[in-house]
């Protein structure tokens, strides 16, 4: 080092060796050259080796590389940066103050990214070799707790920073018990939403994208927050229920409905005759029977009416798909009023008769 001093104070003159802060003005150019350099050696390695190993990630089947090479990129990689800066102030003779200042920023810069490492780990380790793509119920589960890993992975990480920048741990850790009986008395109706979304996420009463009706509200489920619940109601605009509603209410999930039983009535005037009557079950078990993807179940002359002969049908779709049942339902009213039509039977309709009697003089 005396000698590249000797050397340059020969090239640029005795400025060079003046002192500012400790440190001469020729000590501060070669930090700064020898920061330059490492990031044109990090920035090479970035552009040449970690692009070839994307290339070669990409051409395999294994998603194992890509995610490797991911993790690297997004938090191993950017610690070089901090470790250019940091051998470069190592040519510098620094104060304490500043000497604690460059460690502790490293020690926090580690930290962060070593948290981020852990958590993508993690995360990847739980989603493709535990809970694989054919646990659909356990993944949206896991899904679901990824922010609470992430807050417990980053309250424990920060504990041991602090515990390394040098704070008194014990201390802080019963101020946060304290802090937290305080917190839990003052958020009763926040943890209790909390709670629920735990219940929610462990025993799946409906999943994203899922139809429910919740009393008098339906729509399809959007997103399953920690505090709240959305679902998109028909009409468009979105719904926002806490979840201790949702809980404590009793919901109707039509997205696991495996078929429909359909229940439908039709009535025919009182004119009609009795044989005809007795023909109409049939006439709709056949129409029933002609269509697809139902299962006809049966049809009765249910009751009186008040102007009308009542008839009951009971068939089931063999589908959960609301359209496809509307389709269904007006394919067999069409063809009752095609076979009606050709048997004379009348279809009834709100009618009054009036009998006059006329008495004799």
């Amino acid at each position: 080092m005396d000698s590249i001093n000797q050397f340059f104070s020969s090239l640029f003159g005795p400025a060079v060796n003046q002192v500012f802060f400790g440190n001469t003005i020729l000590t501060y150019s070669i930090s700064v050259v020898l920061f330059i350099l490492f990031l044109i050696i990090i920035l090479i390695i970035d552009h040449i080796l970690l692009k070839k190993l994307e290339k070669i990630a990409a051409k395999t089947d294994n998603p194992i590389d890509d995610f490797i090479v991911g993790l690297v990129e997004k938090n191993i990689f950017p610690l070089f940066y901090y470790g250019g800066f940091y051998l470069a102030t190592r040519n510098l003779t620094l104060s304490e103050m500043l000497n604690k200042v460059v460690n502790g920023l490293g020690v926090v810069i580690l930290a962060v990214f070593a948290i981020r490492f852990f958590s993508s780990g993690l995360k990847y380790w739980l989603l493709n070799y535990v809970f694989k793509e054919d646990k659909r119920k356990e993944r949206a589960t896991i899904k679901g707790l990824f922010p609470v890993f992430n807050t417990v992975i980053w309250a424990i990480g920060i504990i041991f920073l602090l515990d390394n920048l040098g704070f008194n741990i014990s201390a802080v850790i019963a101020g946060l018990g304290i802090g937290g009986i305080a917190i839990a008395l003052a958020a009763q109706n926040i943890l209790g939403d909390l709670f629920s979304y735990f219940c929610m996420l462990f025993d799946h009463p409906f999943v994203i994208g899922d139809f429910i009706i919740i009393g008098d509200y339906m729509g399809t489920v959007e997103k399953i927050g920690i505090k709240t619940t959305r679902i998109r109601s028909l009409s468009g605009e979105q719904i926002v229920f806490p979840n201790t509603d949702l809980t404590g209410s009793r919901i109707r999930n039509y997205k696991r409905m495996e078929n429909r039983r359909i229940v439908f009535t039709f009535g025919v005037t009182y004119e009609t005759p009795l044989d005809k009557l007795q023909k109409i079950p049939e006439i709709v078990k056949n129409v029933a029977e002609s269509i697809d993807k139902i299962q006809f179940d049966r049809a009765h002359f249910a009751k009186y009416g008040d102007f009308s002969l009542n008839f009951e049908v009971v068939y089931i779709v063999l589908n959960s798909d609301y359209n496809l049942y509307m389709d269904i339902q007006q394919e067999i009213n069409y063809k009752l009023f095609e076979q009606f039509s050709k048997e004379n039977i009348e279809f009834a309709y709100p009618t009054q008769t009036l009998f006059v009697k006329k008495e004799g003089n």
